[in-house]
């Protein structure tokens, strides 16, 4: 998810997206419905938006 490219470092923001990034991988991993691993099923829930629905709905 690029966290070495990102640019956020004041206050709590660092800790608050490395938050929201083990959600989002969390959610990806409990994903079944498709047979791809985490990079695979983040690339078809950015260019789908009924899938990354069916993800963000578990």
């Amino acid at each position: 998810m690029s966290e070495d490219t990102s640019r956020i470092r004041k206050h709590h923001a660092p800790e608050n997206m490395a938050l929201l990034r083990r959600i989002a991988v969390s959610l990806l991993r409990q994903e079944k419905t498709l047979k791809r691993g985490v990079q695979g099923k983040q690339l078809k829930a950015a260019m789908n938006p009924a899938y990354l629905l069916r993800v963000l709905s578990r």
